[in-house]
């Protein structure tokens, strides 16, 4: 999978080059590229922000760095182009499989007050949130999608089943994990956990997700079949 990010702070993406997500490109699975708007302003102090028309508070984001950047990034269109706003569609794990099947995406991260609407209504598929809650820039938001969506690249996590088994594959939380020692300061492992009975494990392990869920987040469970 290729992922470029056109963003003015590229150096934040460093994170991306530990853990997973660094072994993935090291292995050649990902292919992530961070391109600085700025290189791509015509002026000559490489702004890339002025006022709002009509006035109000901050500095939003010029059209022109975006649309070169953009332009010369993914000249024939190939990428989805998905623009990380507040004002998105909310990322779910429903999502982020959907956005795994693409080969290429082009995250678009936002400073500022904001972006030109106008450069979004030319060159953007889609808008992306993470939450309801506003950041400092589209930086962070884009490195949640991007770990998200890597995870369901193949041989990204090595094993298949690490996607099937995890907090909303199902819309339900995960049950509860445990691993040695089976007897930590007096508390011990469940005992069907230690069983060997495969049948009463997943029984259990399906009845602690719903009631994690009912106690944790009840909204979840009308989009589940119990």
């Amino acid at each position: 999978m290729k992922i470029d990010v056109l963003t003015l702070f590229p150096e934040m993406f460093s994170a991306l080059d530990a853990s997973l997500m660094g072994k993935a490109q090291q292995k050649g699975l990902l292919n992530i590229a961070c391109h600085n708007i700025r290189d791509y302003s015509l002026d000559k102090h490489k702004r890339c922000d002025d006022y709002p028309f009509g006035g109000g508070a901050g500095m939003v984001m010029l059209p022109q760095p975006i649309h070169d950047a953009i332009s010369a990034v993914d000249p024939q269109h190939k990428a989805l182009r998905i623009f990380m706003s507040p004002k998105g569609r909310t990322l779910t794990q429903e999502m982020v499989k959907q956005l795994s099947t693409h080969s290429h995406l082009l995250l678009l991260c936002g400073h500022y007050e904001g972006v030109d609407q106008r450069v979004l209504d030319m060159d953007i598929d889609m808008e992306i949130s993470i939450g309801d809650y506003v950041l400092s820039g589209g930086e962070l938001p884009a490195m949640v999608l991007i770990d998200s969506v890597a995870r369901y690249v193949p041989n990204v996590l090595g094993n298949s089943e690490a996607t099937t088994e995890e907090s909303f594959s199902d819309s339900l939380l995960e049950y509860p994990q445990y691993t040695r020692p089976q007897n930590f300061l007096g508390v011990t492992v469940p005992d069907v956990l230690v069983s060997g009975n495969h049948q009463q494990i997943e029984r259990w392990r399906k009845q602690k997700a719903l009631e994690l869920t009912q106690q944790l987040r009840p909204d979840l469970l009308d989009k589940t079949d119990k």
